[in-house]
Order: structure tokens, then C-alpha cells, then sequence
């Protein structure tokens, strides 16, 4: 079985409101495509808008995701709560009918069946996918990966320019120093 990993964090899941999300009633644009290949790996949450999902995560967050030989991809979300314990979330992912980089992801499952599916649209991707912003169709919920732990100032200020762009309002996002969420996903796997 050919086994790869893609990591979509903000699967965590899906709770603010922006003043920008309220002068468009456009919604945001994903990017046309996304390689699953090149996207797989470990990404770290450098900013988000906090939600009820991810409201005892002590700072940044993790993902990892398996592609599967059905075509979907598993979910692994971590991050560290307040008590230093590691939360672990595990869910799935698909591509979404409507095509480009736009995925649904589900967290929730009864006896296999998931009847609850939340939109990941990848709004913006580094050419050699060292970043990813991440939304959907509300605005609502918003995420800036990276390959690394941390991006330099000017990535910040053309991703946030992005979101910008994309009718989101950038003061909404919380900004975090994941060389936190680093440790705690190396933490997770043994790692020193």
C-alpha cells in the first residue's frame, strides 16, 4: 500500500466574525488545483481565527494526513492543551465536487457513515507549497500553514494581503510562535 502524508490542519474544524466577511457577499476563491503529493507532509499552524474547535488548544496546532488508496486522506490534528497534554483529532478528507483546491473535510462518524462534512478551500499556495492559507465560503473560519514553524515578515505581510483579498479581515487572526506546535508534534512521535 503506497501510503503518503498530506497535512491539512484546519480540519481541527471550522467561529468569529469579520468586518471585511460583511462588505462582500462574494465568496472566496480557491486556488484552481492542488497536487496532494506535493501538499503531503507536516504543516504548522502559523495563524488562525479562533474557534470552538480549537478552544483549549494552548497555541498552535499540527496536522497529518495519510492519502488513502480510495482517494481520500486521513486527518491527524494535534495540539497541546493548557495541562501540556497532546489533543489528538482524526478525521477525513475528500475532494469536493465543485473541484480545484477545494476539500471537505469530517471529523464526525457513526459506524463509519459521516453525514457532516466542512469546507477546507485552499485560497492560496506557495509555489513550492511551503504555505497554504486556508478557508471557506463564509469566512468564518480562516488558517496560514506553513512547512515551518514560522514565517519571515514579509510572507506575513503577502498572506495577509491575500486574506485581504479574499474578503477576510487579517485582525481576526491570531498569531502564533509554532515553534511550540513543533514540539508537541515531535513530542507525539517520540521525537526529542
Amino acid at each position: 500500500m503506497n501510503m503518503r502524508t498530506v497535512v491539512l490542519l484546519p480540519a481541527f474544524a471550522l467561529g468569529a466574525t469579520g468586518t471585511l466577511r460583511a462588505q462582500t457577499d462574494e465568496k472566496p476563491r480557491p486556488v484552481e488545483s492542488v497536487d496532494l503529493e506535493r501538499y503531503a507532509g507536516l504543516w504548522y499552524e502559523i495563524a488562525r481565527i479562533p474557534n470552538q474547535f480549537q478552544k483549549d488548544c494552548a497555541g498552535a496546532a499540527t496536522a497529518t494526513y495519510e492519502l488513502r488508496d480510495d482517494g481520500r486522506i486521513d486527518v491527524i490534528n494535534r495540539c497541546t492543551k493548557d495541562d501540556g497534554k497532546v489533543k489528538e483529532a482524526r478525521g477525513v478528507a475528500r475532494l469536493d465536487d465543485e473541484g480545484g483546491a477545494r476539500l471537505e473535510v469530517s471529523f464526525f462518524s457513526i459506524f463509519g457513515w459521516r453525514p457532516v462534512w466542512a469546507d477546507y478551500w485552499i485560497l492560496a499556495l506557495g509555489e513550492d507549497y511551503e504555505y497554504s492559507v486556508v478557508g471557506e465560503g463564509s469566512r468564518k473560519y480562516g488558517w496560514i500553514l506553513g512547512r515551518n514553524p514560522t514565517l519571515d515578515e514579509s510572507q506575513f505581510e503577502a498572506l495577509f494581503q491575500t486574506l485581504r483579498d479574499q474578503g477576510y479581515d487579517p485582525a481576526e487572526f491570531e498569531v502564533f510562535d509554532s515553534a511550540a506546535a513543533a514540539s508537541a508534534e515531535a513530542g507525539s512521535q517520540g521525537l526529542p
